[in-house]
């Protein structure tokens, strides 16, 4: 895996937000679309979590998301962010902050 520097690092803007509600995405299996809030701003994410979760278990999860990532189109929505998961066994964990935080903080 190719090393970045910690310049690159530091234009990553990871930021914790709030899942106010998902669902799927027409025409997909994998992709859930999010509506989530990062404090002061709404955001709508694709994510490639489907055959994991179901939209009802992510409203009000409060989960890392990479915020300053160049927007990109799944089957027709605009997915403007990213968020960070771990994998386990080829499926996709949800993490979670270990005590409340407010939507919207840095990831350090």
């Amino acid at each position: 895996m190719d090393m970045v520097s910690f310049q690159d690092w530091q234009k990553m803007d990871i930021r914790i937000a709030k899942i106010e509600s998902a669902e799927k995405v027409e025409g997909a299996d994998k992709l859930l679309k999010l509506n989530v809030s990062l404090g002061d701003e709404k955001r709508e994410l694709v994510a490639g979590i489907a055959e994991w979760y179901s939209p009802d278990e992510l409203a009000g999860k409060k989960i890392p998301v990479l915020a300053n990532l160049e927007p990109k189109q799944f089957r027709g929505v605009t997915s403007h962010g990213m968020i960070l998961a771990a994998e386990k066994d080829g499926k996709a964990v949800i993490i979670t902050p270990e005590e409340e935080v407010e939507a919207g903080s840095k990831v350090m």
